[in-house]
């Protein structure tokens, strides 16, 4: 009689990946609208962006009322130090502890175990798994020794995992995983993914490429069978990463190579319906996932600048009605240029929560007064219409609840 396969135990309050097709880390594209969305097609887990470590360390944890989320917010370095004027605060990471439990997987960007712990520990009582970034290949990233940097550094890449194990793992009873790039060699990959693999993660994605390839080179999978068959003797989850263009496809992949999972990136970013079975109908015409990303933006009160980035991955082929989002200031706007009539009133109301209406109406104010004057010295003095600060009545006065601290 065959042994069962070894495995490595999954915490109480982690997940396995094994059968599990997945959304991609992405910076930009993997913020919470993004996840929530592809969630409601039917990806199985989402990663978040790619988070530093040394950016979380010092955040406050606020539970936002508004979108029923937990935000990790910092001072802005560049606040003014008027205390007439209001401080501005850096959402750094976003979560929606009801749409996302037991499915968010937070991917962390370190180069230390001290501050990987530090930072981890944040987030460990919010989400189902932390994952280790080395594979990021961008200067950014590598200059500071984080992301395909460690892949130069087994041992030290080794001690970061295993000190998330014992200090972060272990006691949130969650899992720690990793995601790597192939290295020069089958050999050098081989024992690379041996080692990482006895640290007691749960969990290992290969990034399909090695760290000089950029992502318009195919994704090489010559490796991929070797890599799922040490994760497999280990008892470690192995998931694939790289070319997968939609759920059927990264079935029929996992069954091909022998993985234990398979993970969307740029197809997702395009058509986040790409998780959804073919039975189910498959893709789903843009405008239709367009108008569906912007319900949930407006839900959780997605900051304007990554909606519109979003939407521009959205949108194929440039068409006019783009081009006017791309235009366009503010949700309202947006709204307009898509014809979401049923979003209008909701649009207003998230542009002026955001600071966007009253951002242009100071650039009224503004633009008015250098108008006055120049007509002034040209002798034009007919009246102007006035705008008073004074008038408008703040959220807090029209019944809006606004986020509050938190300890922790």
């Amino acid at each position: 009689m065959n042994a069962s396969p070894k495995r490595v135990s999954i915490p109480k309050n982690g997940v396995d990946y094994r059968g599990k097709v997945v959304l991609a880390p992405m910076v930009r594209s993997g913020e919470l609208p993004s996840r929530l969305l592809a969630l409601k097609y039917g990806a199985d887990l989402v990663w978040g962006p790619e988070t530093i470590d040394k950016a979380m360390i010092g955040t406050t944890k606020r539970i936002n009322p508004i979108s029923s989320t937990i935000d990790y917010t910092r001072t802005s370095s560049n606040s003014s130090r008027d205390p007439a004027v209001a401080i501005k605060e850096n959402n750094i990471y976003r979560l929606h502890p009801a749409q996302e439990h037991g499915r968010l997987i937070f991917q962390i960007g370190t180069s230390s175990p001290l501050t990987a712990v530090e930072a981890a520990k944040l987030v460990a009582p919010h989400v189902a798994g932390i994952d280790v970034n080395a594979g990021c290949p961008k200067p950014f990233s590598t200059s500071g020794g984080m992301g395909a940097a460690l892949l130069q550094k087994p041992d030290h890449l080794a001690s970061i995992l295993s000190a998330l194990v014992t200090e972060v793992g272990n006691v949130y009873e969650i899992g720690i995983s990793v995601k790597i790039r192939l290295l020069d060699t089958a050999e050098k990959t081989e024992a690379l993914v041996k080692k990482l693999c006895r640290t007691g993660i749960t969990g290992l994605t290969v990034h399909c490429r090695t760290t000089p390839m950029r992502p318009r080179e195919r994704a090489v999978r010559v490796q991929l069978r070797m890599i799922a068959d040490v994760c497999r003797a280990e008892g470690v989850a192995c998931v694939m990463n790289g070319d997968v263009k939609n759920r059927h496809e990264a079935l029929q992949l996992m069954e091909e190579f022998g993985v234990d999972g398979a993970m969307i990136a740029t197809a997702a970013e395009a058509n986040p319906s790409s998780f959804r079975t073919n039975e189910e109908g498959g893709l789903l015409p843009w405008k239709e996932v367009v108008q569906e990303y912007m319900k949930i933006a407006l839900d959780v009160n997605n900051k304007w600048g990554n909606t519109k980035f979003t939407l521009s991955q959205l949108m194929p082929g440039k068409p006019d009605v783009s081009k006017r989002v791309a235009n366009s200031k503010g949700y309202l706007e947006a709204c307009k240029a898509l014809e979401h009539q049923d979003l209008l009133e909701q649009a207003r109301e998230v542009d002026e929560r955001l600071g966007i209406s009253w951002t242009h109406n100071i650039a009224a104010v503004q633009n008015a007064k250098k108008n006055k004057s120049a007509r002034a010295a040209g002798g034009d003095t007919h009246t102007e219409r006035s705008f008073n600060s004074e008038d408008r009545h703040p959220l807090s006065e029209r019944g809006v609840s606004m986020p509050t601290a938190i300890a922790g």
